[in-house]
């Protein structure tokens, strides 16, 4: 039987954790995170939702340390629920990490444009008043190609890519951050919050669970394990890549803060780029600040790209959708059918745009929180102590606030027509998609 190359260490879990979770979110729509918390509702929004995601990935490090499965969560879940819920934790799951895919193939041609404003041309169409330009789509396509590419060729290809980008992107994180703030001042900071305090650290937490989700991918590579490997070291991974993320957001936001007024900036493409550039007063730390997106979108992208088609592979081993999606490639030792499948519905959900994946973006934050609180509620039920309960307990509950701050109606940030919608559509998806239990 062929079975997934076994070549993973420590470090490229952390790098698959890490780096999956962090993108250019930072870059590109640091604006909306001022704006629905200020500067301190940011540093504590993301701080404080960081933190509480510190029993879940205890969790999540135990339950692969017993389960060292690539279906994750649904193979948690499905020692304990009906495989109703099994498959419906693994659907949810799969949008969390898919829809980052097409999100990062639309953005690579975004900050292509911006870098070189020549390639805002040749209008295509138009989506909700955005236009889809003809350069972006080429280099997007040309992106999810590349990586489709190394994760069809071996895992270990594919680790390599992402421990490079990932330190690449925290090099040049320490060098801006560090030039930048050296040109700043505290006069800059205000406001602390743009509407009250608890609304403005509300505002922000639920965004948290999108823009921290990846920490978790790390079990989805845990066939793939080099044969040295210990099992703590998953929770090491997990850990520091929860750790590593709240650093670097609160960080960022703070930084952004502190070189420029931020209020006064809000309007402008790429904030984060624009408030340093006005700091320093010299193109070459946005230059910097764009190659360090450009290298963090490319492991974000792949990092996804790995977790969704070994989730993808693992739940056609298990016959909960087609089979023939768990084939291993019999040189590369790879789930290549899987892999290619991600691939090209990357590739063809680029054409919606930005218009239409931001809303899908927001149930991907829902679905990561799903996926969370259906892990920990399975690890209630299997852990042999008081103690492993009550932090999975409170892992749980983390998981359904998070869940409930979006779908309730009266809670600032919920769900609105065209987020339901999109979730509608995916439900439908998973019903066509679901293959029925063989008696």
């Amino acid at each position: 039987m062929i079975t997934l190359a076994r070549r993973l260490r420590v470090v490229d879990y952390f790098t698959l954790g890490w780096g999956t979770m962090v993108g250019v979110g930072w870059l590109v729509v640091m604006d909306d995170w001022l704006l629905r918390g200020g500067t301190l509702g940011g540093v504590l929004g993301f701080a404080i939702g960081g933190a509480l995601l510190l029993p879940i990935g205890y969790v999540y490090g135990q339950l692969v340390a017993t389960m060292p499965d690539a279906a994750g969560e649904v193979a948690y879940t499905a020692n304990v629920f009906p495989r109703s819920i099994s498959f419906a934790t693994g659907w949810m799951m799969i949008l969390a990490y898919f829809i980052v895919c097409p999100w990062e193939a639309v953005a690579v041609g975004k900050i292509a444009g911006y870098i070189f404003p020549g390639l805002d041309s040749m209008e295509l169409y138009r989506i909700a008043g955005r236009p889809v330009y003809l350069p972006h789509v080429i280099i997007g396509l040309g992106l999810t190609g590349l990586l489709t590419f190394l994760n069809y060729r071996g895992i270990r290809l594919s680790a390599s890519f992402q421990n490079w980008t990932t330190f690449g992107t925290l090099g040049l994180f320490v060098v801006f951050v560090a030039v930048g703030v050296s040109k700043g001042s505290p006069q800059n900071f205000p406001p602390l919050f743009t509407h009250s305090g608890l609304v403005s650290i509300l505002l922000v937490i639920q965004i948290v669970p999108y823009y921290m989700t990846g920490f978790e991918s790390v079990v989805k590579g845990a066939e793939e394990s080099s044969p040295e490997f210990r099992a703590g070291g998953f929770l090491k991974a997990i850990w520091m890549a929860i750790l590593v993320g709240i650093l670097f957001y609160t960080i960022v936001i703070a930084a952004v803060c502190y070189v420029a007024p931020w209020r006064e900036l809000t309007g402008e493409k790429f904030m984060t780029a624009v408030a340093f550039g006005h700091a320093v007063g010299s193109r070459w730390i946005v230059s910097v600040i764009l190659a360090a997106a450009l290298l963090s979108l490319f492991k974000v992208f792949n990092g996804n790209l790995v977790a969704a088609s070994r989730l993808v592979f693992a739940m056609g081993r298990r016959g909960l959708v087609d089979a023939r999606v768990a084939q291993v490639h019999p040189l590369n030792q790879t789930p290549s059918t899987a892999v290619i499948c991600v691939g090209l519905s990357t590739a063809a959900c680029m054409f919606l745009g930005d218009a239409i994946l931001v809303p899908i973006s927001d149930v991907g934050s829902l679905a990561s929180a799903a996926g969370w609180l259906a892990a920990c509620a399975a690890y209630s039920q299997m852990a042999p102590s008081r103690r492993q309960r009550l932090v999975a307990a409170v892992g749980a509950m983390v998981g359904l606030l998070m869940i409930l701050m979006k779908v309730v109606p009266f809670v600032p940030g919920h769900f609105s027509v065209y987020e339901w919608l999109a979730l509608g559509i995916w439900g439908v998806l998973g019903a066509i998609s679901a293959q029925r239990e063989t008696p």
